[in-house]
């Protein structure tokens, strides 16, 4: 064995005997270090082991940087779905990604059973564009089958300089659909407002980012200026809103309550417990307020509507959401790197984990095909958008109700 692969070996003996004792909780404090450390040694003892045989063996040479690396990647993504390593440029995006600017074709993925899924286009991207819709999933890019394992190896393939071409290959209903786009630099716009009709609002938010709460309010205030005063109504649309920063979720709830718990979360660690409460000040002061939500709507989307929901604030409109109920921290490392982990599972505010539920609606209405329409620039259609339409109905209904109790 060569001398820099007996180095790296010890170090990742070293490493793996200090991450037992790390993770141990306590235990040098509780006595139990013998088992512990035996279990400990043997699995350093089958990794080093497993790294020499693939250095010697490997029909290709093998860099020791690469393989480590590798060996990293597994260990946090064979957690969950959604954790996962991120070497110093995949941090770099992710830092960027919450400012609502990125390289790509936007769309959100998940994976889960082997099977990488379309969470959502983004509104505007070339994913909405080329019709690429929630619920697809990935089987192909430029014509080469996806690992389903590996998710940041499918984003990263999605990944490219602005202006190149990338295909595509959904499967929908049994049937492979390839979709041809070019990569953009996406900026976001994550809310798009217009008026209904006398005194009546509607904001649509595309995702959550650290603007999110802001965009929303100045466009809640250009509502009511264009109105004269306050509005009677509004209409949240957050159908094929993939989530994003969970204090943005918390602040646009915020908008709309005076007080009361918004989300908690419950983890193995003190940072992994919190709870967010409202703060006295309701942007609509007691206005009618409709939640659009649909398969699409996920993370931070359903910690607002679950919110809204359980303080009996609005009242949801569409079909039963994504269902992912956990928080991941990004932690960052040395040299620019980081791990993204899931460390909590949060609750609304009456207790229950969406976690694979999802939020289920007041109002059942199923979606017209081809909406919502998700380019940045369409008008809401009053005559074809079946939520819309059931959303505005239920909006006219509980404004006449709330007038008949006064």
């Amino acid at each position: 064995m060569l001398l820099k692969t007996r180095a790296i070996l010890v170090l990742v003996v070293g490493a793996a005997m200090g991450l037992s004792l790390s993770f141990g909780g306590g235990l040098l404090a509780n006595r139990q270090l013998p088992n512990e450390e035996a279990l400990a040694r043997e699995q350093a003892r089958l990794l080093a082991e497993v790294m020499d045989r693939v250095k010697r063996d490997f029909v290709e040479p093998v860099d020791d940087s690469a393989l480590l690396e590798s060996a990293i990647r597994g260990m946090v993504s064979d957690l969950d779905a959604h954790s996962e390593y991120l070497d110093a440029d995949e941090y770099r995006d992710v830092r960027t990604s919450t400012t609502g600017t990125y390289t790509g074709v936007g769309i959100e993925i998940s994976q889960a059973d082997g099977i990488i899924t379309v969470i959502t286009p983004i509104a505007g991207s070339p994913a909405a564009r080329a019709d690429i819709r929630s619920g697809d999933q990935i089987i192909a890019i430029d014509g080469v089958s996806i690992e389903p394992a590996k998710l940041r190896d499918t984003v990263g393939r999605m990944r490219g300089k602005p202006g190149s071409r990338i295909n595509i290959t959904v499967l929908r209903d049994g049937a492979a659909i390839v979709h041809e786009m070019r990569r953009e630099i996406i900026r976001v716009a994550s809310v798009h407002h217009e008026i209904l009709g006398p005194s009546y609002g509607y904001v649509r938010v595309s995702q959550f980012n650290d603007t999110t709460a802001r965009e929303l309010g100045r466009a809640i205030d250009a509502l009511q200026d264009q109105e004269g005063g306050m509005l009677d109504g509004l209409i949240l649309d957050l159908r094929n809103n993939p989530g994003g920063v969970l204090d943005a979720a918390v602040d646009v709830s915020d908008l709309f309550l005076d007080a009361g718990l918004i989300v908690t979360a419950n983890g193995r660690t003190p940072d992994a417990q919190f709870e967010r409460s409202a703060h006295r000040g309701d942007v609509l002061d007691g206005g009618e307020l409709i939640v659009l939500v649909n398969k699409g709507s996920a993370s931070a989307s359903e910690i607002v509507a679950g919110a809204l929901q359980d303080h009996g604030r609005a009242a949801v409109v569409g079909t039963a959401t994504f269902g992912k109920g956990l928080v991941q921290t990004v932690m960052p490392l040395s040299k620019g790197r980081a791990i993204k982990l899931t460390t909590s599972r949060y609750y609304t505010p009456s207790g229950a984990s969406i976690h694979g539920a999802g939020i289920t609606p007041d109002v059942y209405v199923k979606e017209s095909p081809g909406y919502p329409d998700l380019s940045l620039t369409g008008a809401v259609d009053r005559e074809n958008d079946a939520q819309l339409l059931g959303a505005i109905e239920r909006l006219q209904r509980r404004r006449v109700m709330h007038s008949n109790a006064q």
